[in-house]
């Protein structure tokens, strides 16, 4: 398909009505919802500017594509940090629903802020992107080793996060007296 937009750009449509969705939902989980609109149409903007160099063994253009979103999401990686530590200053309080413009909780917001951003973007496009392993490492252009590394590594900073917020039950007695 998108070889053949390369001589007939109409037919790069399918493309974006095919991954135009998932493209969106990665990224406003991300961003929020305002910042995805723009960054999404960036993704398929570059994607349809550079479709003829577009690898033509590959099964799908999905990888493809969420590699060219993460890529302007580096773009963005300031406003995205500074938004999640704003978010995660608001832990104190507690909450019965997500709340920001990622939609998400600041106490996950707060985990993710102090993670490594290559171990974020894998976990994310894991978690929120659904992509897999293979798809992971095609959109990044990394070892399938190192998308494991980076995930397992995310996977244990968050286990060690949790944990070490957890009450000990010790300090359960004491809050409650």
């Amino acid at each position: 398909m998108i070889a053949r937009s390369a001589s007939r750009p109409e037919a790069f449509g399918a493309i974006f009505d095919r991954h135009f969705p998932a493209i969106h939902a990665y990224l406003a989980r991300r961003v929020g919802q305002s910042s995805a609109d723009d960054l999404a149409a960036s993704t398929f903007t570059v994607a349809f500017e550079r479709r003829r160099s577009f690898r033509g063994d590959a099964d799908s253009a999905r990888p493809w594509l969420f590699g060219i979103a993460t890529n302007l999401l580096r773009n963005e990686r300031r406003s995205e940090w500074r938004t999640l530590r704003a978010l995660s200053r608001l832990n104190a309080r507690p909450l019965t629903e997500p709340i920001g413009p990622t939609g998400i909780d600041p106490r996950l917001a707060a985990l993710l802020s102090q993670m490594e951003a290559d171990q974020r973007d894998v976990l994310l496009l894991y978690a929120w992107g659904e992509l897999t392993y293979d798809e992971i490492a095609a959109s990044l252009g990394i070892p399938l080793g190192t998308v494991r590394s980076r995930l397992a590594r995310a996977r244990e900073h968050l286990r060690r996060t949790i944990a070490d917020d957890e009450p000990r039950p010790a300090q359960a007695r004491e809050t409650r007296g």
